[in-house]
């Protein structure tokens, strides 16, 4: 519904002035005819909205004497004797308190002329009831008994409109029960107030079954009230004790001065009033029951009894409401012919239907109609298009409405304003929301409510410093102080943020401000701080929360434990666990789970069924959380039949085992060399669509460990073009199968994508990478120089490493784009930055380039390295520089570079290159007698090393 209050949630308490929410099958056919029927055909005036009646004579002097605070006996002295009891009755009813109203009483009780009269008890007794003064109107009413006054059938009527307004249904029913043992029959005015009572407590059986009893001339409420000591009510309450008082007294024998009362018992009769009539359509939409609905409105036309704006009125919501619009309008047609004039309320129904239709335009063509009739919007009018169009973001509309508004002398409902605010805050228009909140409280102060509505609005959006200065603002309202619900949502802002340490110092400055902290304020600080896993303080604030008696929810007990758990603290869970239940709070499944997964994590089987047990014979059934749970657990310790036997129990579950859970069985299996099982759910996993990038990883974990290498490479490629690769961790273990099988290319290609997609890569990454860059081909001197830098932190060692990998892929493109980054940085760049540079420009052919990059370097003060000399032999032999391969060979030669075999091997590669074999076996030859031509046993641990951290990176984490 788009006119209920800003913070109901209960659509079935929305009211729409009469109230004419009926939702139900709507027939199209029983509206025309009704409508259409002769009986509407005659000329009959309505009259609604009557002003007050103006009084004459010395009425209006009192009034103002007693309306202004002058002394009640001086007010009245002067009138002594000269009242009548009709101008008695109207000073009574004119006071607006029911203080008033009872200084009043008695001064005319004291008057030697007063004579006892049950109006005027009835006057009083309303007053104190609707101020629900519940022990002065028990006085009242024993009084009246003394005075042998007789309730009226207006009496019961009033007795049971102030009780049901209250919400004490039951006490206001027995007030008919009392009325039958007095011998009166309820007339139409108490019969239709009843009903009111019963339909507006969504009583809608009792409520018709009382009317047809009534039309018969028979009441029977025993089955709704109970018996007549009220054994059936409520547990005993001080309005219980007054009705069962009122009952004993009603009992009583009447007393012989009391004339008979007309008893309509046993008689046939039919209601005549149109607000009758107007109830029971109502009543009948209410309950579902459309045909006696239509049978009522049609009967209600056929005597003749005069249909009134609120009989359309609920007649249009009724159509309306479920979808028959057009017989909506044709009951609107109708209404204007019979000069039956729409009224504002007319019309918000008519805005209420289409807006629920979606149809905003129609929406905003009857709000404008309002105004084209000669009728003014009220709140509600402004309330729901402001409602319909902020839900839309419609953000200009709104604001023409606000402007409208202002310039009829409206102002902004306190409900609208918090949706207002959301509108602008999800538009991210926030400087708009901060002025409008200004102008309101210029405008005039707002309740705390209000205020704490308004910073729930920037807590969901995760805005803490806003909400934070609405929370801090100046009130305009002289001594308010600050909700407990304020601080609640504030709470929460700050939850959303993690900014834990607010939140908590927040809580501890509550008392000295004025508010107490409720059980909501500590179920959301524990439960926020356990999320945070600040598990201590949340523990802390839990004692706290027992010693002030509040008692915590299950959800609060639940996110201590679970924070325990997953800290692997299970000792402190299992303990929290134990001050619950003897707090007496029933732990659920949620609990258990949590004990039993953190019992699972660590493979403790037996403290896992143990409490596996425990939750069954709680009476808690298992969910699929508490036996995937399981299933991980045996997973851990590799008990293979106590998983599936869980796992098969799961497939009882409506969906079958959850992804979790069966990625538990492929783990097991694959750690168990078991490749038919693991085959067998990997399969159905993928045509169920389930499959996701633990359940590829897995499989790529089992195929590369079994050796079978293809087989793990189909699962990469079919996991990098599902859609699956989301994150480093994923990207990492497909880098490293393919690095695995040499696929250099395709590794280059995922770096690639990963980067694209601004996933930063991290430690696992470049572990690959450098993997990549040994199996590239690329000098071990030149590993160990990007290696050392990265793990240093060095300016760009990160950008270095990617140029790296994408040049020894043979991504050129890739890598000339990553090295103009290092180039163009702002910092002094250490050599391998310069190396790398030097050897991504050479490999692409660009010599002078790479040759000018070896320049700056020199200008910079930084001396070649081993790398350097390197890479700038293989920038020489593929330009076919033969004089710059020699003047780095002769240097090589003559010791003036100290040996190393990686830059012997670039020499010989240079000269190959420039086509000169006979300088390239020279070289071979000087470098066999540098170096032991045996196999290098470093060199082999190395590989061994290589292979082992592969397997270990496609490995589940």
């Amino acid at each position: 519904m788009l006119l209920h209050s800003y913070n109901s949630r209960d659509p079935k308490r929305f009211n729409f002035y009469h109230n004419p929410s009926l939702i139900y099958p709507c027939s199209s056919s029983w509206f025309k005819v009704n409508c259409n029927s002769r009986t509407l055909s005659g000329d009959r005036k309505i009259v609604v909205n009557g002003k007050r009646n103006k009084y004459g004579g010395v009425l209006p002097s009192i009034l103002r004497s007693l309306e202004s605070g002058e002394d009640v006996e001086k007010a009245l002295s002067l009138y002594y004797g000269k009242l009548n009891p009709k101008e008695q009755t109207v000073i009574l009813k004119e006071q607006s308190s029911w203080e008033k109203v009872i200084k009043v009483f008695e001064w005319m009780k004291l008057q030697k002329e007063y004579v006892p009269n049950v109006i005027h008890y009835n006057v009083v007794l309303r007053k104190l009831g609707r101020a629900q003064k519940w022990d002065e109107l028990r006085l009242c009413w024993i009084e009246m008994a003394k005075k042998g006054l007789l309730p009226s059938n207006n009496t019961y009527s009033m007795l049971v409109d102030v009780y049901g307004k209250a919400g004490l249904v039951k006490e206001a029913v027995l007030w008919i029960k009392h009325m039958r043992f007095r011998g009166i029959f309820p007339d139409e005015v108490t019969m239709s107030t009843v009903v009111k009572v019963l339909k507006d407590a969504e009583e809608y059986d009792v409520a018709i079954k009382f009317y047809k009893d009534w039309c018969v001339g028979k009441i029977d409420l025993d089955s709704f009230i109970g018996s007549d000591d009220g054994s059936s009510l409520e547990p005993m309450s001080f309005k219980h004790f007054l009705s069962t008082e009122l009952f004993r007294i009603g009992g009583r024998s009447l007393t012989s001065n009391v004339l008979p009362v007309v008893d309509a018992e046993n008689s046939v009769q039919k209601p005549r009033l149109t607000a009758t009539y107007n109830t029971l359509i109502d009543l009948y939409g209410k309950a579902g029951h459309l045909k006696d609905a239509a049978d009522v409105f049609a009967d209600m036309l056929k005597s003749g009894v005069a249909v009134d704006t609120v009989t359309f009125n609920t007649m249009i919501f009724t159509c309306g409401s479920h979808g028959q619009i057009s017989e909506a309008e044709s009951l609107l047609s109708k209404m204007e012919e019979r000069r039956i004039s729409p009224d504002t309320k007319t019309y918000n129904i008519f805005l209420s239907l289409y807006a629920d239709a979606g149809n905003i335009n129609a929406a905003i063509k009857y709000y404008r109609k309002i105004r084209d009739v000669g009728l003014c919007p009220d709140v509600v009018t402004h309330r729901a298009i402001i409602q319909v169009l902020c839900e839309r973001r419609m953000v200009e509309l709104v604001e023409v409405v606000i402007k409208d508004m202002t310039k009829f002398g409206a102002r902004i409902d306190k409900q609208s304003l918090p949706v207002i605010i959301k509108m602008y805050v999800n538009e991210g228009l926030t400087d708009r929301a901060k002025n409008l909140l200004e102008k309101y409280q210029f405008d005039g102060g707002l309740k705390s409510r209000t205020y704490a509505a308004i910073i729930d609005v920037y807590a969901e959006k995760g805005l803490w410093a806003e909400a934070e200065t609405v929370f801090y603002c100046k009130r305009d309202l002289v001594g308010q102080k600050k909700d407990v619900v304020e601080y609640n949502v504030m709470f929460k802002a700050y939850g959303k943020a993690q900014l834990y340490d607010r939140a908590f110092s927040l809580f501890k400055s509550m008392r000295s401000n004025g508010t107490w902290p409720d059980e909501c304020s500590y179920n959301t600080l524990i439960q926020m701080l356990s999320g945070g896993d600040l598990v201590d303080q949340a523990r802390d604030l839990l004692s706290e929360m027992q010693g002030a008696r509040f008692k915590p929810q299950c959800t609060t007990f639940s996110s201590v434990i679970g924070s325990y758990s997953r800290l692997g603290r299970l000792s402190d869970a299992v303990s929290i666990y134990q001050e619950m239940v003897e707090a007496g709070v029933k732990p659920n499944e949620v609990v258990f789970g949590s004990i039993i997964d953190g019992f699972a994590e660590i493979g403790e089987i037996e403290e896992a069924l143990h409490y596996f047990h425990v939750m069954e014979k709680s009476g808690v059934s298992a969910n699929q959380i508490v036996l995937t749970s399981l299933v991980k657990a045996y997973s851990k310790v590799g008990s293979v039949e106590g998983a599936k036997q869980v796992y098969q129990k799961m497939k009882d579950f409506s969906g079958g085992p959850d992804i979790i859970a069966t990625n538990s069985m492929l783990d097991l299996y694959a750690d168990l060399g078991m490749i038919s099982e693991a085959r067998l759910i990997f399969d159905n996993l993928i045509d169920k669509g389930w499959a996701d990038g633990v359940s590829f990883a897995t499989m790529m974990y089992l195929y590369k460990n079994m050796g079978m290498l293809d087989e793990a490479i189909d699962v990469a490629e079919e996991m990098r073009h599902s859609g699956l690769l989301t994150d480093c961790v994923s990207y990492n273990k497909v880098m490293a199968c393919y690095a695995t099988n040499g696929q250099l290319v395709e590794c280059g290609e995922l770096l690639h994508d990963m980067v694209n997609e601004n996933l930063l890569p991290d430690v696992g990454t470049f572990k690959v990478l450098f993997t990549i860059l040994k199996k590239g081909g690329i000098p071990s001197e030149a590993v160990s120089q990007l290696q050392s830098s990265y793990r240093e932190g060095k300016p760009y060692s990160r950008e270095a490493v990617l140029a790296s990998v994408y040049s020894v892929v043979g991504l050129h493109a890739f890598a000339l784009k990553s090295c103009e980054t290092l180039l163009k940085a702002e910092v002094v760049l250490d050599s391998f930055a310069y190396n790398v540079a030097i050897y991504v420009y050479g490999a692409t052919g660009r010599t002078n380039e790479a040759l000018n990059i070896f320049m700056k370097m020199q200008d910079e003060g930084l001396e070649p390295d081993m790398v350097t000399f390197i890479n700038l032999v293989g920038c020489y032999g593929r330009a076919g520089m033969l004089e710059g391969v020699k003047r780095i060979h002769s240097r090589l030669k003559y010791g003036e570079i100290d040996p190393s075999e990686s830059l012997f091997k670039a020499v010989i590669d240079a000269y190959r290159n420039a086509n000169r074999q006979d300088l390239a076996e020279l070289v071979t030859q000087e470098m066999r007698f540098a170096f032991d031509t045996q196999s290098d046993p470093e060199s082999e641990r190395e590989e061994v090393s290589l292979s082992i951290s592969l397997i270990d990176l496609l490995a589940k984490d």
